[in-house]
């Protein structure tokens, strides 16, 4: 196992917050880490949100944001060599294939995405390819193309 520098992005909330009944309050700030920083940002709305719909909580706006930083960390060779480091440990959830190198599945379909021609190319007979979809059908005109948002 080596180590190597990843950015992360730094949540930092600063707030005062009173006990009940009080109308002091103490000041204190704490920080999360985010790979991305629209999760950060989606947070820290999620947060402020939340803290200022309590009663007791003030939020220091110019104090708080999202900023890029970085932290050294463990890295692994693989997948393989995270499993065996860390499979022994409670709770420890591996990385989907999404997360590190593709699938079998992922790859055999890339392979064949490259041999196959496109549907304007084959004049519509299958198999032919629309995008990143493989069309198997005897007839295209029939099959509807869904395509998830992300």
């Amino acid at each position: 196992m080596d180590t190597t520098w990843i950015q992360v992005i730094v949540l930092t909330l600063s707030e005062c917050v009173a006990p009940a009944g009080k109308t002091v309050c103490q000041e204190r700030e704490f920080e999360l880490q985010f790979l991305t920083m629209d999760d950060c940002q989606a947070a820290l709305e999620q947060l402020v949100s939340l803290k200022n719909a309590a009663d007791n909580v003030i939020v220091n706006t110019d104090r708080s944001g999202c900023a890029p930083s970085a932290r050294k960390v463990p890295s692994y060779a693989s997948r393989a060599a995270i499993n065996q480091a860390l499979g022994g440990m409670p709770g420890y959830r591996p990385p989907t294939a999404e997360d590190g190198e593709p699938d079998m599945i992922t790859m055999s379909h890339a392979e064949r995405l490259e041999r196959v021609k496109s549907c304007e190319e084959t004049g519509g007979v299958a198999p032919c390819r629309m995008g990143d979809i493989i069309l198997e059908g005897a007839d295209i005109r029939s099959v509807e193309v869904w395509r998830r948002d992300q």
